[in-house]
């Protein structure tokens, strides 16, 4: 997400950050170029002149000429406007109430709504440490009952159950008398959603929503609608009292035009980002952080957070233990890394937040990908037990066994033989001397096709 963005703000404030004195010009030339890469990622034009303006009155102000560093004065600026617009900091679901907390769930069809109630009850039960119940209220859209039961037992929620003869709003009132008399912490309740707004649609969730009070009404919306997501927000906010946002399919999205125009244009938070078909891709939307990937800047803060729940902390625990004690990294362990990794999304979800990723080339980002780290999973899949612990054993005949079984070339199995010697250098280093000397064996060792994890 924001892609297209980063790369031109990007460029704009390099070449800001290298001013020892800002003018007029380069100011009206700067926010020009501001301006035009809002507008390529559908921004709405009203967000987009208030943005600009407020830009040029602090950059005209003596916070910004009167800087040590004025060019780095006014990207500061433009990251603190980039926050404001979307929100200033992270707003929480509400759920301080007497239980069950009802959550009411609205939007257009083919926006993700039934994927996100999922997405949003497994990070209910995991992060929140919460019991959900999870109600289907869509009697129109075949096998959307079915749908939201299946998923329910992917993230281990309890499913309400209903069928297409019973009444929305039955439904809705029915699971919730369920969940008081069984002490459920969270109702999440998911509507039907529609092609367009129309009145009848609005009529029934209207009645849900008054049936049941929901403590948070969201709004699921399609990203990649770009602007057009901030005014359909807009036309159900005016009709049923929103409290929050979902933003769906951020993943696909380059542009990023929704996220900065929909607080603006609804005056209504975004709370969570959808960020992949997962029920695990779900993360709470923090305005100073996406600004600050936007800017170039990374996102640190989310990738500990990202790591702190989804890697074994224990396999984590076990490998750091085995290298202390002297013991050999292993294949076996080298897998396991790369396991880690792809819990936590793949390394293409975790580029974007790395500081410095605005300043690599293209084609060094392409190299980093995640058929890299499948190929080399595959490639150490078909290896013996004893080969994992003993590479060495790895000569011309198990090489073509390797590579046959994996299907991959002799050549990948090479490539990966010499990524985990420097690995296992790595780990040797870390062992001895911490994490200094690893960052030292690091050092400009980014071989093409993957990153040596």
């Amino acid at each position: 997400m924001f892609d297209n963005l980063s790369d031109r703000l990007g460029q704009t404030i390099k070449r800001l950050r290298g001013q020892g004195r800002l003018t007029d010009d380069n100011i009206k030339e700067a926010l020009r170029d501001v301006r035009m890469a809002l507008l390529e990622a559908d921004v709405a034009l009203p967000v987009v002149r208030g943005f600009v303006e407020k830009v040029r009155e602090r950059a005209v102000g003596q916070e910004v000429m009167k800087s040590l560093s004025p060019g780095q004065a006014l990207v500061k600026v433009v990251n603190d406007e980039l926050v404001t617009i979307m929100g200033k900091a992270n707003e929480s679901l509400n759920l301080t109430t007497q239980p069950p907390a009802v959550v009411l769930m609205a939007g257009l069809q083919g926006s993700g709504k039934t994927t996100s109630v999922a997405k949003l009850a497994r990070f209910l039960k995991e992060r929140e440490k919460k019991s959900v119940l999870v109600a289907s209220c869509d009697i129109y859209r075949p096998a959307a009952i079915d749908q939201l039961k299946t998923l329910a037992g992917e993230v281990s929620a309890e499913f309400f159950p209903s069928t297409i003869e019973d009444k929305p709003v039955k439904i809705a009132k029915a699971a919730l008398k369920y969940a008081k008399k069984h002490m459920i912490d969270v109702v999440i309740i998911d509507t039907a959603g529609r092609l367009h707004i129309d009145v009848n649609m609005m009529s029934e969730i209207k009645d849900i929503h008054q049936a049941i009070n929901p403590v948070e009404t969201l709004f699921v919306v399609d990203s990649m609608t770009g602007q057009d997501a901030a005014n359909t927000a807009k036309a159900f906010n005016d009709a049923l009292a929103l409290t929050g946002v979902i933003l769906t399919k951020t993943d696909g999205d380059a542009r990023g035009g929704a996220a900065l125009s929909l607080r603006e244009i609804t005056g209504k938070p975004i709370k969570f980002l959808g960020i992949g078909e997962k029920t695990d891709a779900l993360e709470a939307f923090h305005p100073d952080r996406v600004a600050s990937r936007i800017l170039g800047m990374g996102d640190i803060l989310s990738l500990v957070e990202q790591a702190e729940h989804k890697v074994d902390r224990e396999e984590a625990e076990k490998l750091a233990k085995k290298l202390k004690k002297g013991k050999k990294f292993t294949l076996e362990d080298f897998r396991t890394q790369i396991q880690q990794m792809k819990n936590m999304g793949g390394i293409s979800k975790l580029v974007d937040k790395l500081p410095g990723m605005g300043d690599v080339p293209n084609q060094v980002k392409d190299q980093i990908n995640d058929k890299e780290f499948n190929r080399q999973e595959a490639i150490i899949n078909s290896m013996t037990p004893k080969e994992r612990v003993h590479p060495q054993l790895i000569k011309g005949s198990r090489k073509r066994r390797i590579a046959a079984g994996s299907g991959t070339q002799i050549q990948d199995v090479n490539r990966l033989l010499k990524q985990f010697t420097q690995m296992q250098k790595m780990m040797k280093k870390m062992s001895k001397g911490g994490m200094k000397n690893m960052l030292r064996g690091m050092k400009g060792r980014m071989p093409p096709g993957g990153m040596p994890f």
